[in-house]
């Protein structure tokens, strides 16, 4: 699914897929933010593919404890579901909890099995590390993963740029990921880092349900893309 830039289009609730389709590729379905989760999947008939986060609340989203995974495993079992994201401190046994490597790992055997794309993430709500600790976690999600996502928080332009050079060196390393920095001094990096080889990229249907610091309106963040690549090409 992510040999090109994919666009999800971020949301709890699957009755907006209609509203996503003409600027996504995608929706990330939050089932940690979602009223009847399961059941708005098992309703689920809209054209767009589906990566699914129930993001731990340990890692900056709404859902606690091990029994997310279950939901997670029921996901993978849905056609229309063609990636889930799973923390990357779950997968490596970084997480204090040694429960969480064994579920995230388990979970990332079955769906691979089900031919379901990993995304291996990584949320840093603070800071942006210095480039080689980046490039590190980058190589280290992609490793775990089928796509590498690291997410930081940009305090300066000097984050962003390094959220770029990151992003080019890992591509060049051949890794799969998927970059940006949060917060408004690296907002537009969630429109540059694709032209580095970021594979993919998040913003709300309504941009009053952002889900995360920083976020571009839908339809926007596709005009930035679109109009990036096509200058590259043309250069």
């Amino acid at each position: 699914m992510f040999e090109e830039f994919v666009l999800a289009a971020s949301t709890a609730d699957l009755s907006e897929e209609p509203r996503a389709r003409e600027h996504a590729d995608a929706v990330e379905f939050r089932l940690d933010l979602a009223r009847d989760p399961l059941d708005q999947l098992a309703s689920y008939d809209g054209d767009l593919p589906l990566i699914v986060t129930n993001r731990a609340s340990w890692e900056g989203g709404e859902a606690d404890g091990i029994g997310r995974y279950d939901a997670l495993s029921t996901a993978i079992g849905d056609d229309a579901v063609a990636a889930i994201d799973v923390e990357l401190a779950a997968l490596r046994g970084t997480h204090p909890d040694s429960a969480e490597e064994s579920h995230a790992t388990a979970l990332r055997d079955a769906a691979r099995e089900a031919g379901v794309d990993v995304i291996a993430s990584v949320h840093d709500f603070e800071s942006t590390p210095e480039l080689a600790a980046l490039v590190e976690l980058l190589a280290d999600a992609a490793g775990e993963g089928d796509v590498g996502k690291l997410a930081t928080t940009a305090t300066a332009p000097a984050d962003a740029l390094a959220m770029i050079e990151a992003t080019h060196e890992a591509t060049a390393a051949g890794h799969r990921v998927a970059t940006m920095c949060m917060g408004e001094p690296g907002r537009h990096t969630r429109a540059v880092t694709p032209v580095y080889g970021s594979k993919i990229g998040y913003a709300p249907v309504d941009p009053a349900n952002a889900t995360a610091p920083g976020q571009y309106p839908l339809a926007t963040l596709r005009e930035l893309v679109d109009g990036l690549q096509d200058d590259r090409s043309d250069a």
